[in-house]
């Protein structure tokens, strides 16, 4: 393999000069266990950690790497590498870290394109659809919708579905398929292109383990069956991996997530919700929270049935996320700035007293 297969290109090549490490070698993190880490170059696979320069300058988990990063290290013939530096990111995707408010968890690294899993069961549901949308609007990541188990359902019920997806979600593509049938695989591989990474989003239980069974072509990726009671899989897939796919692109599995937290939306709301900003800017007021101002555009459009109120509903539910995260950092950061400030001090007074 070379590691133009594994994603490889100029703009990593090009950092690589730039930080004046031209004589180690390359390689991508495929993996990742608890801070150990499996990094693959055309040498092969190795079992790799980082050096104690790279974790002592870290100001934080997100300075270390990740799944889809590329570093620079030193293999030995044991098998085992040492991670050095991480070359400059082309992409990250990430969510806020559950239950630590300001705090941002990295799903994958230069990624490309996701793939939003969701099935045709009780997993459906446009508005944590829009959220992965967000997500990856956000980190300038193309997405691309599958709905899975269309075997488990009817024509109407599928054709009822594809319909709200596309009265709310614009300009971007929607495949259907059955992992069951293959009906629909083919299609999905169109999309997948040589050299190219794609991440995999989507809840447990949707098949997204079988999805890449069917784009193996073979039953590399352990399944389980659906809980009869509540309609849910299991919990598959118990961490991240890259996996090359037969056609030459990449693909990086993905834990099923249960909360998908908006870390940061800069630009990712809007393009989510393309309809409420385009209306938005025929407010009568630039600053317009669209809830109880006077000749809005956007409460108009609802009344008028041109903006569905749950699309709406689901637009002022992120919002007020995005918002109480970014307050939640600035008040982290004050924090932090304080207590520094105290360390400060109280160098300076022990210095003080001991002359």
């Amino acid at each position: 393999m070379r590691i133009q297969d594994l994603g490889y290109n100029d703009h990593f090549k090009k950092s690589k000069t730039e930080k004046n490490l031209e004589g180690l070698e390359v390689g991508r993190v495929i993996a990742e266990h608890k801070e150990r880490y499996i990094v693959k170059n055309e040498k092969g696979e190795f079992e790799a950690e980082i050096t104690g320069n790279l974790r002592f300058s870290a100001n934080g988990r997100n300075d270390f790497p990740a799944v889809g990063d590329w570093v620079v290290l030193i293999t030995h013939d044991s098998g085992l590498a040492l991670i050095h530096s991480i070359l400059p990111r082309l992409s990250v995707l990430s969510r806020q870290a559950v239950k630590k408010f300001g705090e941002r968890q990295i799903i994958a690294c230069n990624i490309d394109y996701t793939l939003i899993v969701q099935s045709v069961n009780r997993d459906f549901n446009i508005n944590r659809l829009e959220r992965y949308l967000t997500l990856c609007h956000t980190s300038k990541i193309k997405p691309i919708i599958v709905v899975s188990k269309t075997d488990l359902t009817n024509e109407q019920h599928l054709n009822d579905l594809l319909g709200k997806i596309n009265s709310r979600i614009k300009n971007v593509p929607v495949i259907h398929l059955s992992n069951e049938t293959q009906i629909g695989v083919d299609k999905l591989k169109k999309l997948l292109y040589k050299g190219k990474t794609y991440c995999l989003l989507g809840s447990s239980g949707v098949g997204k383990s079988s999805l890449i069974n069917s784009l193996l072509g073979e039953n590399r990726m352990k399944t389980d069956t659906i809980s009869e009671s509540v309609d849910r899989g299991k919990h598959i897939t118990t961490y991240r991996e890259l996996i090359p796919l037969v056609n030459g692109a990449l693909l990086i599995d993905n834990p099923g997530m249960r909360e998908v937290g908006i870390a940061d939306s800069s630009g990712g709301l809007e393009s989510t919700f393309q309809k409420i900003h385009d209306l938005s800017q025929d407010c009568r007021f630039s600053d317009c929270t669209h809830t109880s101002e006077r000749d809005c555009a956007v409460k108009l459009a609802i009344e008028n049935g041109e903006i569905d109120a749950s699309y709406f509903q689901n637009y002022l539910k992120l919002e007020r996320e995005k918002e109480h995260y970014e307050s939640t950092v600035a008040e982290k950061r004050r924090k932090d700035k304080d207590f520094g400030k105290m360390i400060k001090r109280y160098k300076k007074t022990r210095k003080s007293n001991k002359h």
